[in-house]
């Protein structure tokens, strides 16, 4: 296997998938300003609710409609759970901190009483594999990569060509004036992070099916501290830094590991490595702004 191909090859489909993982922080983030801790929960339940959808009992499902049940029973857990305890502290940022923490601790410890502290195997998207310029390459973390791309793509169209992506923006740069112009914030708050917790879960399963093959209970601290990581480097609130900090850190995770002796261990701590040398350079990150909600 050459090994520039296999970075090129398996850097794109790594920084697709962790785009998306970062997508839902960026966009509740820059629509209502919440810093979302419960953002790495919201994975793990995805990962572990395609295991159910796709492989337990009645409730088995074909890999396709798994994807789409587990995204969308995620969807309205995190639109109830914001509803009832992120939405009446939001104004006190430090209240939202330790709600959103708390909020993934008691889901950390649902799936310990749920399925214990063991590994638990999750079922591939698609069986089978391809070889693309001399690189072996699963069929399912091909998949992965081609739905993580047409969600940005979807999320971008909504936000720039919508109704609702109007109203987001509205909100993302002036709440109050959005609730003088009739837009209902509220509804759209619960929206937006039933969109932002449903990429979370596909990002989980599209990571546990396609790349690691297995979902824990603690499997969501490693991916809330990317999407730290891919938010700051691309520049808070900014979709377009989102999508350049996931492809950046994928490349150049892909590339220690491939590289270097225990690359897999050093490759855990590149995307803060970056994220540092980054913010030396451009303290507001690459596309630095509050919140990058317009066209």
């Amino acid at each position: 296997m050459a090994l520039i191909e296999a970075i090129l090859i398996y850097g794109a489909t790594a920084g697709a998938i962790y785009a998306l993982l970062a997508l839902g922080f960026t966009l509740i983030y820059g629509v209502s300003g919440v810093v979302n801790l419960a953002h790495g929960a919201f994975y793990m339940l995805g990962a572990y609710a395609f295991f159910i959808f796709g492989s337990q009992g009645f409730f088995k499902f074909e890999s396709i409609l798994a994807l789409i049940f587990a995204a969308i029973f995620v969807g309205i857990v995190s639109s109830i759970v914001y509803r009832l305890t992120v939405h009446p502290v939001i104004q006190d940022e430090v209240a939202v901190l330790v709600v959103t923490v708390a909020l993934a601790l008691i889901f950390q410890q649902i799936i310990l009483l749920g399925f214990g502290s063991s590994l638990v195997p999750v079922p591939s998207l698609w069986e089978g594999s391809t070889v693309i310029l001399g690189v072996t390459l699963t069929y399912s973390r091909l998949l992965a990569f081609a739905a993580s791309l047409g969600l940005f793509a979807s999320l971008w169209v909504l936000i720039t060509m919508s109704k609702i992506g109007r109203a987001m923006r509205a909100i993302s740069q002036d709440r109050e004036a959005a609730m003088l112009m009739g837009i209902n914030t509220e509804r759209l708050y619960i929206l937006t992070m039933a969109i932002s917790a449903a990429f979370a879960a596909l990002a989980g399963v599209f990571i546990s099916a396609s790349l690691t093959g297995v979902a824990s209970p603690f499997m969501w601290l490693e991916p809330l501290a990317m999407s730290f990581a891919i938010v700051i480097l691309g520049g808070l609130g900014s979709i377009k830094g989102t999508f350049v900090g996931g492809f950046i850190i994928g490349y150049a995770e892909t590339t220690v590991a491939l590289l270097l002796p225990q690359g897999g261990m050093i490759g855990l701590a590149v995307p803060f490595i970056i994220m540092v040398l980054i913010l030396f350079l451009r303290p507001k990150g690459l596309f630095g702004k509050r919140i990058e909600m317009e066209e």
